[in-house]
């Protein structure tokens, strides 16, 4: 940890993600826009090139928006025996919307958890072993 991180309060970064706001001070935004990371925090000037949760958010919330849409519409139809445009126009939309909130939700707590963990790329170890 540098010395800049001790100047700020301990951030919880499933909170911090969730909210969307800087890993290292908890208050700037982490989003300019509803995905894209900002390139600095307002806030604490955090830089967040350090920032790359890659596909991880977008698979785990497929399976899971996948899962819960899935397991209700089935409920919904062996219970209710639900039409086939009902089901359209309920499940389409809570799978989109649900899909959206949860993305930002992910990203938002992929990336506190990076910052807070120290993570970053593997990289190849250049030096000769024999």
């Amino acid at each position: 940890m540098s010395n800049e991180d001790n100047l700020y309060p301990p951030v919880e970064p499933i909170a911090a993600g969730i909210k969307g706001r800087c890993p290292r001070c908890g208050q700037g935004n982490l989003f300019n826009g509803y995905l894209k990371v900002a390139k600095r925090c307002e806030v604490c000037e955090l830089d967040n090139s350090f920032a790359d949760s890659g596909d991880g958010p977008v698979v785990f919330v497929l399976l899971l928006d996948g899962f819960i849409v899935t397991a209700l519409a089935l409920w919904a139809e062996v219970s209710y025996q639900l039409p086939l445009w009902l089901h359209f126009i309920i499940w389409i939309p809570l799978a989109i919307i649900l899909g959206l909130v949860m993305t930002r939700w992910m990203k938002g707590i992929l990336i506190t958890l990076q910052y807070k963990h120290k993570a970053s790329s593997g990289q190849l170890d250049k030096r000769g072993h024999e």
